[in-house]
């Protein structure tokens, strides 16, 4: 009686394996190949297209800091009885503000569209 190759028990286990490796190898590539943000760029301070660890704690320190300033900022404006919080009347006020700035800056853009297209006529 003959007896089955070696191979025919390695060879589905190394198809399997590569089955699963593939898609791994794929993503790593994606990832590489993403770009930074432009925030994200400021704290490239190695110009290498990636975050290092320092590089990712100095962002998230920047983040909260900006927050920081955003929510103070919001509070010195909207906060019209100076508790400290913005109530239900300051918060709509800032969401309507917020809003038009929204509706303004959407206005500009395709008037700036609009000249681009008309230039090109």
């Amino acid at each position: 009686m003959l007896q089955p190759s070696p191979l025919v028990k390695v060879v589905p286990a190394l198809l399997a394996l590569t089955l699963m490796v593939t898609p791994l190898a794929l993503r790593a590539e994606s990832e590489a190949a993403r770009k930074l943000s432009k925030n994200q760029e400021k704290y490239d301070t190695d110009k290498d297209g990636k975050l290092s660890d320092e590089e990712k704690a100095a962002a998230k320190e920047g983040s909260k800091a900006k927050a920081k300033e955003t929510r103070e900022a919001n509070l010195k404006k909207y906060d019209a009885n100076g508790d400290g919080k913005l109530d239900a009347e300051e918060k709509a006020k800032k969401k309507a503000d917020d809003q038009a700035e929204h509706e303004a800056a959407k206005a500009e853009r395709e008037t700036r569209k609009a000249a681009r297209e008309a230039e090109k006529k």
